[in-house]
This record gives C-alpha cells, structure tokens and sequence, in this order.
C-alpha cells in the first residue's frame, strides 16, 4: 500500500492580508526543539501504518524555505527510515522568491528536495505590494530562473481576479508568465476568507472585487490562453504540461492514503482496512508541547463512515480533467460509483445530456462547465 506525506511548517516572516493558512509569526524559533518533535510525530504514524511505501512529500506552510535546510533533509532521512520510499519519489518545498531563500535552493536540493513550488503570486510590483508580498518581481523573475537551473521539476504560483484587474491586464501578465517557461502552474481566484485582513477591508466596503461575470471571464480566459499553451488545467486551479502534475497533489484528488505531520496538518489514512481522518493541533505552541508529552499532538482520529469517504472523493475527483477512476473510488470508499451509496445512474445521465458530466473509459468526470460550478453539480447528484 502506498501513500504520501505532508509536512507543515507552520512559520512566516509576515502574514499575508488574503491568508487564512495555518501560519504565524515568530522571533525566535528553537530549531532542535522543532527537529525532534517533528521526526517524533513521523515515528508515531509509522507506526500506525507499517510497511507501506511512500510515493511524495510535499513540506507545505507556512514558509517551508524559511527551515533549516539540514532540518528538511533529517525529515527526509527519518521518512526513508520508517517507510519504503518508491523509486523515483516526488519530494516538494514551499518557497518564497526573496533573495535570501533563493540562496537556499541548493542547499535544498543537497538536502533531497527535488521539486520547488514558489509562491510568486504576481508579476507586478504594485500587485504584490497590496498582495503584501515580501519580493518584488524582479526577485521572483531571479528565483524562478534559479529554481530552473536547479530543479527539473519547479511550479510557481498566481492570484487573479484581484480588484480592478481587468481581462486584458490578466492575459498580458499570464502570457509573461509563461515567458519564464514553467512546467507546472497553480492559478487562484483570489477569495475573501473569514478571517483575514482583507476580510476586514471588505466589510468595511474598502475592498472591492470584480464582478462574479468579470470573474467567469478571467477564468475562462486563463483556461483557454494555458490550453494553447500546452498547459491544460488537469485539476481547476493547476495546469501542467504533459507529464508534470503534482503527483503528492493527485493523491488528495485521487483520495488515496496521505499522513499530515505538523501543526494543523490532516491526513487520511487507512488504519486496519478503515479510512481515518487525522487533525494535529493547530497552535504550534500547543502542538510542540502535545509531541513533548506523548510523541504526537493528533488533536482529532477520527473513523470516516462509507457515506463521508463518498462525498469527499467525489468532491475532490471531480475537481480532476481526469475524473473519477471507478475501481479506485470502489478501493477507497468501498462503495460502488454508481448505485445507492454514492450516484443515482438517472441523475448522472441527466447530468451528462446537460453537458456537465462526461463518462471515461474508467469512469465519469466533470466537464469545463461543470468544474466550473461543482458545488452546485455536486449538490444535484447527491442531494
């Protein structure tokens, strides 16, 4: 059996105004102190879950590029030593494009990091200012570039639908993305989430968003300007060229078996033959003392029933250009796709003469239109 493992570095130099992320803000971080309560934490679910072979690890955050470079390479070591590594293993770092972590690119490399994903955002300056982003563009244009002569494989990431961002403006700075020559991109929506700084700003009538029409355009305008590409949106806000998907991400659309070390992290794992679900505590302070006193901080383990597994791998699957594999969604919830614990067969026939499910060779998948309102496509066929 195969899964991947997610590690979360729950530290940044300043918090963004659009983040709701599990991230903070500290002066001084105990760098031992964090080493050992994070490989204490990767024993502990080791243990939980022997002889399984590890396919990814993605170190997400936070600000992963702010950790010791030595310290991503013992979790590294530790991940080999307590599971089966597969033979040509996807091993991620969230990175921000500043000088100095661009310094350290190397230093990840040597330390096992074979994929980078930078957190770019934009490529305007004024942009990232309100962004409130650390770099500049010139800065993010140094990193890739050095993200490219390191790494094989890198993925930067992108915010449109920013307020007074208009269609043209989107595709002009879109297409001088891809002058930079990615092989990987993730392109969001910014969204207002509770929370946040520009939360307040918006309920306070300080910030305001484009339309929900200026919106589909932007949408629509990215995935037809990444198709011509040769980067298809293979999941609805990542786009790849052939052979340069996230493989730790398709294991989340996938809904097979991940581990989540670290502060806030969620996993699902199979635990003699259920699928659970794992939430470690939040606060790092809180979580530092949980693996203090009992080798891990699992604030939640909690046993999934057949009908949660069906809902959250048909949301996520559908998410997929791909779709849903029906003998993987069978392995992974143990309900058949179609029939009564998951879709009524005359509900998705309905959906596909709408044009917004299709049927593969393996199973059924949402079509463009029906990604684009999959809340509502999911809502019609299970409720």
């Amino acid at each position: 059996m195969t899964h991947a493992v997610y590690v979360h570095w729950p530290f940044c130099k300043s918090k963004c105004p659009y983040c709701d992320f599990n991230s903070h803000v500290r002066e001084k971080i105990d760098g031992e102190a964090w080493k050992k309560a994070l490989l204490a934490e990767i024993d502990h679910y080791a243990a939980l879950t022997p002889g399984r072979t590890v396919t990814s690890v993605f170190f997400g955050g936070g600000t992963p590029s702010l950790m010791d470079p030595h310290l991503a390479g013992a979790i590294i070591d530790r991940i080999a030593t307590r599971w089966a590594i597969a033979g040509d293993p996807e091993i991620t770092l969230e990175a921000n494009p500043n000088s100095a972590e661009a310094e350290r690119f190397a230093a990840f490399k040597a330390a096992g990091v074979n994929r980078l994903s930078i957190g770019v955002q934009a490529l305007d300056d004024k942009a990232l200012k309100f962004l409130g982003r650390g770099h500049d563009a010139r800065e993010a244009r140094r990193a890739v570039d050095r993200a490219a002569a390191l790494f094989e494989r890198f993925s930067f990431d992108l915010i449109y639908a920013r307020p007074g961002q208009g269609v043209d403006d989107w595709k002009r700075e879109l297409t001088q993305a891809l002058e930079w020559q990615p092989t990987h991109l993730s392109v969001y929506q910014l969204t207002i989430e509770k929370g946040t700084q520009f939360a307040t700003l918006a309920d306070r009538g300080d910030l305001a968003m484009p339309s929900e029409d200026v919106q589909e355009q932007l949408f629509d305008a990215t995935q037809a300007l990444l198709e011509a590409a040769k980067m298809p949106g293979y999941e609805i806000s990542n786009h790849a060229r052939k052979g340069q998907e996230s493989r730790h991400n398709l294991t989340y659309w996938r809904y097979e078996d991940y581990v989540g070390v670290g502060p806030g992290a969620h996993g699902r794992i199979t635990v003699d033959g259920r699928r659970v679900a794992t939430r470690q505590e939040k606060a790092p302070e809180t979580w530092l003392a949980g693996v203090a006193a009992q080798g891990h901080a699992t604030a939640e383990q909690t046993p999934l029933s057949r009908e949660t597994c069906v809902d959250e791998a048909l949301m996520m699957g559908l998410r997929l250009r791909e779709g849903i594999d029906a003998a993987r969604f069978a392995r992974t919830t143990g309900a058949a796709l179609e029939g009564s614990e998951a879709l009524d067969t005359e509900r998705v026939e309905r959906m596909v003469r709408d044009g917004f499910l299709k049927r593969t060779p393996t199973g059924i998948g949402a079509t463009a239109q029906g990604r684009k309102v999959l809340n509502g496509l999911l809502g019609a066929l299970r409720g």
